[in-house]
Formats: C-alpha cells, structure tokens, sequence
C-alpha cells in the first residue's frame, strides 16, 4: 500500500510539473505568433497525446514472450521493452491519464485563445467561433485516440518495441 501512496504523489508531482511547462510554452508561443501558426501548434498538441494514448494502450497490449527471445540474441531495444511492458501500469498510466490528459487541457487553453484571437480579428461572435473550436478539439482528440486505439491493440510489439529503441538509443533507464 505504502508504494501505491508513493506511485499517486509521485504521479501527481509529474502531471503538475508537465503542465506548468506545457502550459508555460504554449503561452508564450500563443502570444508572439498569428492564428494559423496556433492552429497548427494547437494540432500537434493533440496529435502529441493522441500518440501517447497509442503508447499507453499498446505497453498493456504487447507480448512480453516476443521480446525474450530478441533480448537473447541481443537486439537492441529489446531489454528496454521488457521493462516497459514489466511496467505497464505505471506506463500506461503516464502515457493515457498524465500525457493524455494535460494535452487535453492545453489543447482547450490553446483553443480558447485561438477563438479569442480568431474573434478579435474576424469580428465573428467569440461564443460562436469558441464552440466550433472546442468542437473541433474534441473530436479531432476523441476521434483520434479511436482510431489510434485499434491500431496500438493489432500492432502493440511494434509500436512498444518503436518506443524501446527510443528508450536505449537515448539511454533513458
């Protein structure tokens, strides 16, 4: 019990920290550039926890058994995906709920200051423009994270053994 409590502060510590960075550089990028270089900040935002939701599912997906054997034959990566898949919830829960999630609140600070911008320079009603974006931000995430889940399930090695190689090229432990 006394590691669980650890893991929750621990994660709670990491998801404040990321999004005071996260938030702190978006801010400052949303105020020095126009509307479309936010726009496309905006979608790399959601395309980046879409690619961390696709991480999360597939480390609780992949088969630990397929990565033995290339650690035996000593490939590379491969001893960084078993301990990746070792540690799937915790993993899975860094990539989905602490990535996920804070990519989720800036995309909607990003969006509503993109509608702000947008309403500023069009005229058009703020409210108007402000539900078409928040529209559009959850669908393009919701729609995304669908999409990506069946992909990560039916490719689960590929991808965790993707983010292995990451792992030992960057000699992350």
């Amino acid at each position: 019990m006394k590691g669980n409590r650890q893991w929750i502060v621990t994660i709670f510590i990491l998801t404040f920290i990321l999004a005071i960075i996260f938030s702190a550089v978006s801010n400052c990028i949303a105020a020095v550039f126009n509307e479309v270089a936010l726009a496309i900040i905006l979608i790399s935002v959601i395309v980046l926890g879409i690619m961390f939701d696709c991480i999360g599912v597939s480390v609780i997906t992949a088969n630990e058994a397929t990565f033995h054997s290339m650690s035996s034959k000593k490939i590379k990566g491969a001893k960084e995906t078993i301990t990746l898949i070792k540690n799937s919830s915790k993993i899975s829960t860094i990539c989905n709920d602490v990535i996920g999630d804070v990519c989720g609140i800036i995309s909607g600070g990003l969006g509503a200051v993109l509608a702000i911008s947008l309403s500023t320079t069009t005229g058009i009603n703020n409210t108007v423009i402000s539900v078409i974006i928040s529209s559009l931000i959850s669908s393009m995430t919701v729609g995304g994270k669908a999409i990506f889940k069946s992909i990560a399930i039916s490719n689960a090695d590929r991808i965790i053994f993707v983010v292995g190689k990451i792992k030992h090229f960057l000699k992350i432990k």
